[in-house]
């Protein structure tokens, strides 16, 4: 029997609700058809904007949405994406599927699905084969109130006040797709680049996000930081708010990323190897986390994990450049183990961006023509959404054992546990046993007796378990009831496979 002891008198780092936030590129069907249809179209939508997909996305609690990139955003020029839509111009998105890409969705679109989504802005700047004048004079357009011919030119396409731009990352991938630099190369093109992200409301500044690293690349991490930072100029915190990671959990890759696995049909052996591989975020953040301690010991520059997630070989039949793949009970385990690892490292985390929103990688929707379901990864997030804001509490988990064998071993539970501001406690876990359930005993170490359940869910299945058009609620969001109270406490009894939230009040 497992030990889960809470030290609910020791509260920790406040868990930023941007922690559960999401990534939208022009990638396939995750803007098209996914999130925009056009104002023309026959499925109902609010201004172009999917009315099914909003709704749902509101009720998951979406903190923050990434765009347009990605890959895509340093090939992306923003002055095309504005405008009269027949005048937009047309480009070839040489990433993704060799499409047409009509720029029917730019700036004044994206800002208007926030808008009607309520949550934060993050914006990528092109850096790969953009300019400094490109991104200042955009930022200018975004936010400045006041007359300039940025200011000017976005009244003359209809929006008079500016916008509120949360975030803003200066390049992407830029060891990579955003145009193979070397760490201390990027770090000075940044270090330039940052300096015209003007703040014209001096009340509302952009946070600003630095590339990080691909994957275990700690050689990145340290040299970026090492140009950055300059000891005469401490106050600076290296120019920048925030530093990337990006992380993809690849199921069957061994170094050859033209075969990563089916997303539907694999074996155990492959579901405990994907999850043993989505639990190395554990590892990568903390090693990155060090590294960046001794640079920012005081935790100013937030982690910032904007990709991140589950990367399958395509549906069969569908565009290979478009990323579309079905998301099963192992994606939802890989999300709760990866939320939990996000939350109990909130002192350094700030912000996560699964990759991607709809119809794209790990995504929590999909949709097709007029159809729109909801993921197993869909109803964790939207389980986990009151971790939003809340307070990080002390936790330790004793005697759970491991799951998987040899080089695919791993715990069989993984928590995290937070306390909101209404004095609710809520617990979320993830049993990856394909077998086995688990009983824990949860004891509290202030007025445990005082507490009941107010509210516990749970999402469960077999290890391919997913959702279709045909039969779109396999998996879903169901009522939690294996929890006795005890005195000291609670025993749980959280099933094979499956992903669980407890509440708790006095």
């Amino acid at each position: 029997m497992a030990k889960l002891f809470i030290n609910n008198e020791n509260k920790k780092s406040t868990i930023a609700p941007e922690i559960y936030g999401h990534f939208s590129e022009h990638l396939g069907r995750c803007i098209y058809e996914g999130l925009y249809v056009g104002e023309d179209s026959d499925i109902p939508n609010t201004n172009g904007m999917r009315n099914d997909v909003v709704s749902a996305l509101k009720e998951m609690k979406i903190p923050v949405l990434r765009w347009p990139g990605g890959c895509f955003a340093d090939e992306y020029h923003w002055m095309d994406g504005i405008g009269p839509k027949n005048k937009r111009k047309k480009m070839i998105n040489t990433h993704w599927g060799g499409v047409i890409e009509d720029n029917s969705f730019g700036t004044h679109e994206y800002f208007e699905l926030c808008r009607q989504l309520g949550c934060k802005t993050y914006v990528n700047a092109n850096v790969g084969s953009g300019t400094v004048r490109e991104m200042s004079e955009w930022v200018e357009y975004i936010t400045f109130n006041g007359v300039s011919p940025m200011a000017d030119l976005r009244k003359e396409n209809g929006h008079e006040e500016p916008w509120k731009l949360d975030y803003i990352g200066v390049g992407n991938e830029n060891w990579g797709c955003g145009g193979n630099m070397r760490p201390q190369y990027y770090a000075d093109e940044y270090r330039r680049y940052q300096t015209y992200i003007r703040n014209y409301d001096g009340n509302a500044p952009i946070t600003r996000i630095c590339c990080g690293a691909n994957s275990h690349d700690y050689d990145w991490t340290r040299k970026v930081l090492e140009t950055c930072f300059e000891a005469s100029y401490p106050h600076l915190h290296g120019h920048m708010d925030g530093l990337s990671l990006h992380y993809y959990t690849l199921p069957e890759t061994e170094g050859d990323w033209n075969f990563k696995g089916s997303a539907t049909d694999f074996t155990e052996e492959v579901f405990y190897q994907t999850l043993k591989r989505g639990s190395f975020m554990e590892e990568l953040v903390t090693k990155h986390g060090n590294i960046m301690d001794e640079f920012d010991p005081e935790k100013k520059i937030g982690m910032m994990v904007d990709e991140w997630g589950i990367w399958t070989d395509v549906e069969p039949g569908t565009n290979p450049g478009f990323l579309y793949q079905q998301n099963t009970m192992r994606d939802a385990l890989v999300a709760g183990i990866t939320l939990n690892i996000f939350n109990n490292h909130s002192d350094r985390v700030k912000m996560a961006n699964i990759a991607q929103l709809i119809n794209v990688l790990q995504s929590v929707m999909l949709t097709d023509g007029e159809k729109m379901i909801k993921t197993p990864t869909y109803h964790v997030f939207k389980m986990y959404a009151a971790h939003q804001g809340a307070q990080l509490l002390s936790s330790e988990l004793l005697e759970a054992g491991t799951v998987g064998s040899d080089k695919n071993e791993l715990a069989k539970i993984y928590e995290s546990v937070s306390e909101d501001k209404d004095g609710v406690i809520t617990i979320t876990l993830t049993n990856n046993s394909l077998e086995a359930a688990e009983d824990i005993d949860v004891s509290l170490t202030k007025d445990a007796d005082s507490y009941n359940v107010c509210e516990a869910s749970i999402v469960k299945g077999t290890m391919n378990a997913h959702n279709t058009f045909e039969a779109p609620e396999v998996v879903k969001e169901e009522k939690f009831d294996a929890i006795q109270k005890v005195h000291g406490g609670f025993k749980i009894t959280i099933p094979a496979c499956s992903v669980a939230s407890i509440r708790i009040k006095k």
